[in-house]
């Protein structure tokens, strides 16, 4: 019995488990379960096959992966935003290996690779699905392609296949902690009242994973599935957002309608309708900013800017401008949102806003 015939077992089983308090630890040893396969399944197989390659080197400050069924517009889409051409016609699987762009926005350079079509059950092997998931992990968004005048099934459908490989979509990681140990048990604390999982749960988990030495800490209230992902390490969060084009083939109530949902932009490519909003919403959710830099008694380099991510402070500035800078600061100065007055002397420490001005002073 393959791990292909395992899984699908397992899947049925839970389909047919009824969902009440006797059977909460049995559905719990069967997620268990079918995790470990599933894992197992994305491991590469010793046999190293020699085939055509398929990742595409990473570069760029950013980057997004294209992800939907055949023929929803993912190659116009790239030759539209990008300078790449991707070859695009009116029949399905036009593309058929990893076709890399770079979307020139703000300063920044934002890696786009056009990925062929999947399919209905992609996450088992079916239509290179499992390559292009793998290259889906690899990136920092995204980008999933739908079609307008396809019904909504598209989407969870997509979700399902993402989600059955690791890849969660605008979820947070959970806030557990996990540690295995070499001994002393099971030690089970959390800090808020838990209504979805218990420590009878978390043992039965473990025990799957042939666990029996851990110290767990659960800082807020989750799932057994969470619970898993936290155990299992291999899952990736990754921001998401959803694209619906050929928009111009529909009303205008139903565009309306799916404009209003979370993390839905509508476009057309064809009529390149709405593709500069689609760029904004690309560059917020992927946190970038833009940090000027400014040498003594010259204006700044507006030309020049360094891209780099929300949140980041002086330190993380001066090793992007050069490795060793860090180690001779002083102090700088900053003029930007981020300061109380322009220009402000900062230490090491401060955080920076988008299109803040820096000057560093060495020691």
């Amino acid at each position: 019995m393959g791990i292909l015939e395992k899984i699908a077992e397992i899947e049925r089983e839970i389909a047919r488990t009824q969902k009440n308090k006797a059977t909460e630890y049995h559905l719990g040893l069967l997620k268990a379960k079918l995790a470990k396969y599933r894992s197992q399944l994305l491991e590469p197989s010793k046999k190293g096959e020699k085939g055509e390659g398929f990742d595409v080197l990473k570069s760029g400050d950013a980057r997004v992966a294209l992800i939907g069924f055949p023929s929803v517009g993912k190659s116009t889409m790239l030759s539209t935003l990008t300078k790449t051409e991707s070859e695009a016609a009116n029949y399905e699987f036009t593309t058929l290996t990893c076709i890399p762009g770079v979307i020139e926005y703000k300063g920044a350079n934002i890696q786009l690779l056009d990925l062929p079509g999947i399919i209905e059950g992609a996450a088992q092997g079916k239509g290179r699905g499992r390559q292009v998931i793998a290259v889906a992990r690899t990136a920092d968004l995204v980008l999933m392609m739908l079609d307008a005048t396809k019904p909504n099934v598209h989407r969870e459908l997509l979700e399902r296949e993402l989600e059955s490989v690791g890849i969660r979509l605008n979820k947070r990681k959970p806030n557990i902690y996990f540690k295995q140990k070499k001994g002393g048990g099971l030690s089970f604390n959390a800090t808020c009242s838990l209504t979805r999982c218990n420590e009878k749960m978390v043992q039965t988990i473990l025990h799957s994973f042939k666990i029996f030495n851990a110290e767990v800490l659960f800082r807020e209230d989750c799932t057994e599935d969470e619970f898993i992902d936290v155990v299992t390490a291999n899952r990736v969060y990754l921001p998401c957002l959803y694209v619906y084009n050929k928009i111009d083939q529909i009303s205008i109530e139903e565009v309306d309608r799916l404009a209003r949902q979370d993390f839905s932009i509508v476009v057309s490519c064809n009529m390149k309708l709405n593709l500069d909003y689609m760029l904004e919403a690309l560059w917020e959710a992927l946190q970038l900013i833009r940090v000027y830099t400014k040498k003594p008694g010259a204006p700044p380099d507006f030309d020049d800017g360094l891209i780099l991510r929300r949140g980041v402070s002086v330190e993380h500035v001066c090793h992007a401008i050069h490795r060793t800078l860090a180690a001779q600061f002083k102090y700088a100065l900053v003029w930007g949102t981020s300061t109380k007055y322009s220009p402000q002397r900062v230490g090491i420490a401060h955080v920076m806003a988008d299109e803040d001005v820096i000057q560093v002073v060495k020691k």
